[in-house]
C-alpha cells in the first residue's frame, strides 16, 4: 500500500487519515527485532543440524533431517529501504531428497498478552497481515504458516518467489478465527513460520488456508526445497504482524529493540565484565545476586562457561579465581540468586564481586519461549 504524503495545513480525507494512522501504528506490529538490528548471541554459526536460536534475536530455527546450514545476520538489505541488515540461511549440505519428517522453518513466537489485539476467538476478531522482504537464489513457491498453540490451530499461505537473487517485499493477509482465543499471560500462544523445506508429513495433505485444528500434513503443501543444493540460500528483513493491514515499516531506536529482546535473552562475556555483587557464604563457597537488565519473561535458566580461571571473586584481600558459576538458587524476572561451589576459599561474610576473567568466559540467561 502507497501512503500519502502530507503537508503542513492540509485538510485530510478519511481515506488520508487511515493511511496516516497506518504510518504510526508501529505498536500494533507484535514482530520484535523484524530490522535484525540486535543479535546477542553472534552474528553468524554454522554447521548447524538441529533446532535453536543462533543469531539474530527472537528468530529461531526449526530443523530436522534436512541438510545442514549456516545462519547469518548480514550486512545486505533492499537498496532505499532504510533496513541495513538482514538474516540469512545458507544450504552447506544439501538433502534434495528430505526424509519425511524433514523440516526446516524460521519462527518466531509470541506470549498470549502481546497478541490480544488480533481478538482471535470473538466475533470481533481481526485477520493478521505479516510483511516482509525476502530474497532467495531459489524461485518458486513458498509457504508461511500461524500456529495458534492455545488451541491447536493453524492457518497457511503461500507466496511467489519470482526473481533470482533479488529483494522483493510480500505481504501476507491471514484470515481472522472467531474460534479459540489466545489466553492472556506470558507462554507462547501464537507462533509465525517462514518454511525452507518440508518432508512429505507436512505437505501430502491440503494446505490450510483457513483457520482449523493442526494438521501436520495440511501446513507446508507445495512449499520449494531450498536445502536441494549446496549455496542456496534464502534472507529476510523488515518483517511485520499486525492485525487488519500492513502498514509502512516503523523503525524503533536500537536500545528499545534491545531491551525487547533481552526479555528473552541476554549475556555477559568477554574479559573484566562484572557479573553479580557476592559475598563468602562459609569459608568454600560465594552466592551473589546478579539483575536483569530489564523484566524478563520468567526466571531464566542460567548456562555458564567453564574453563581455568574463567571467573574471578575479587574482593579488598584480593582475586579469588575460579572455573564456573555452577550454583542457581532463586531465579526470577528481576534477578537471580547464584552460587559458586568448588574452586573457591575466605572468610565468610566477606564482600566483593564476581567479575569475569577471560575472553572465553560467557554466562547467558534464557526465558525464551
Amino acid at each position: 500500500m502507497a501512503l500519502t504524503t502530507f503537508v503542513a495545513g492540509q485538510v485530510l480525507t478519511a481515506a488520508q487519515l487511515n493511511d496516516s494512522y497506518a504510518a504510526v501504528d508501529w505498536n500494533e506490529n507484535v514482530i520484535i527485532n523484524g530490522a535484525m538490528q540486535v543479535a546477542q548471541r553472534g552474528t553468524s554459526t554454522a554447521s548447524i543440524t538441529a533446532s535453536g536460536y543462533y543469531t539474530a534475536d527472537r528468530f529461531r530455527l526449526g530443523l530436522a533431517s534436512l541438510g545442514t546450514w549456516t545462519e547469518s545476520v548480514e550486512t545486505d538489505a533492499p537498496t532505499g529501504s532504510g533496513f541495513r541488515k538482514s538474516l540469512k540461511m545458507l544450504c552447506t549440505t544439501a538433502s534434495a531428497s528430505p526424509a519425511s519428517g524433514g523440516q526446516l522453518r524460521v519462527q518466531q513466537s509470541f506470549e498470549g498478552q502481546n497478541v490480544q489485539q488480533f481478538a482471535k476467538g470473538t466475533a470481533s476478531a481481526k485477520q493478521f497481515s505479516l510483511s516482509f522482504w525476502v530474497k532467495s537464489n531459489v524461485t518458486g513457491t513458498f509457504i508461511c504458516t500461524l500456529l495458534d498453540n492455545d488451541n491447536t490451530r493453524a492457518v497457511s499461505a503461500s507466496y511467489t518467489i519470482s526473481a533470482s537473487a533479488t529483494w522483493e517485499k510480500k505481504t501476507i493477509t491471514f484470515p481472522a478465527d472467531t474460534t479459540g482465543a489466545f489466553d492472556n499471560d506470558n507462554a507462547s500462544s501464537l507462533q509465525a513460520n517462514w518454511w525452507l523445506g518440508a518432508g512429505t508429513d507436512f505437505t501430502s495433505g491440503t494446505l490450510a488456508t483457513t483457520w482449523e485444528s493442526t494438521s501436520n500434513p495440511n501446513l507446508a503443501v507445495g512449499q520449494t526445497n531450498v536445502a536441494s543444493a549446496t549455496n542456496n540460500y534464502w534472507q529476510i528483513t523488515g518483517v511485520q504482524l499486525q492485525p487488519e493491514r500492513a502498514s509502512q515499516f516503523l523503525f524503533q531506536d536500537y536500545g528499545t529493540v534491545l531491551a525487547q529482546c533481552q526479555r528473552y535473552y541476554w549475556a555477559i562475556s568477554g574479559v573484566n565484565k562484572n557479573v553479580a555483587n557476592a559475598f563468602y557464604f562459609g569459608a568454600t563457597a560465594v552466592r551473589g545476586v546478579l539483575n536483569n537488565p530489564v523484566p524478563m519473561r520468567t526466571g531464566p535458566t542460567l548456562t555458564a562457561s567453564s574453563g581455568t580461571n574463567y571467573f574471578d571473586f575479587q574482593t579488598g584481600s584480593g582475586d579469588d579465581l575460579f572455573n564456573t558459576i555452577n550454583a542457581i538458587y532463586n531465579a526470577n524476572e528481576y534477578n537471580v540468586y547464584l552460587g559458586v561451589t568448588s574452586g573457591v576459599s575466605g572468610t565468610s561474610g566477606v564482600a566483593g564481586a564476581i567479575l569475569t576473567n577471560d575472553a572465553s568466559a560467557k554466562i547467558e540467561l534464557n526465558a525464551e519461549l
